[in-house]
């Protein structure tokens, strides 16, 4: 059995001035996006094994509200602070440090990293030509190598890219 890595990225954050970029919240939209993403992945009996996110409080509450959607018990978010604006080279020690026993894991984090992690891992000519791969609430979906602990450029197989815009209505009620 493969193992798979789902990349989501935080909903969308009003940007403030006076507030430091750790600290915004998500906006009412970024937590109905991630909500819908959630209630889908639910639906899609895609439930995760291991929840690893930044601790910046935009991309927590994206993690705890797809948490609540997927309704598991005994799902732990892991609070990883290398998700925070240390380059996806360090997203690649993050996950070398899941459990082997995890076969779906999901990284709930920010951009640019996740996208230059994404691009890494599966390879630019193997995903959608755009000019963002993962605007806010995205989840990316890769099949990878049963070993974590070194990737390869391109060693992941791409599945898909959802973003809540794509979800007909019926998937999230």
């Amino acid at each position: 059995m493969s193992r798979e890595l789902w990349l989501l990225r935080h909903g969308k954050s009003p940007r403030s001035l006076a507030m430091d970029d750790f600290d915004r919240p998500l906006a009412k939209r970024g937590k109905r996006a991630a909500r819908r993403i959630g209630v889908w992945l639910e639906h899609q009996r895609l439930i995760p094994d291991w929840i690893v996110s930044s601790p910046a409080k935009r991309a927590l509450a994206t993690a705890k509200i797809v948490q609540k959607a997927i309704a598991v018990d005994g799902l732990d978010i892991i609070q990883n602070k290398h998700l925070y604006q240390e380059g996806f080279e360090r997203l690649k020690t993050i996950l070398a440090e899941c459990p082997v026993e995890a076969r779906r894991v999901l990284l709930v984090g920010h951009n640019p990293d996740l996208e230059d992690l994404l691009i890494h891992l599966a390879g630019a000519d193997n995903l959608p030509d755009s000019d963002k791969l993962l605007p806010t609430a995205a989840l990316a979906r890769l099949i990878m190598p049963d070993d974590w602990t070194h990737f390869e450029p391109g060693s992941a197989k791409f599945l898909s890219i959802t973003t809540p815009k794509s979800l007909p209505d019926e998937d999230v009620e």
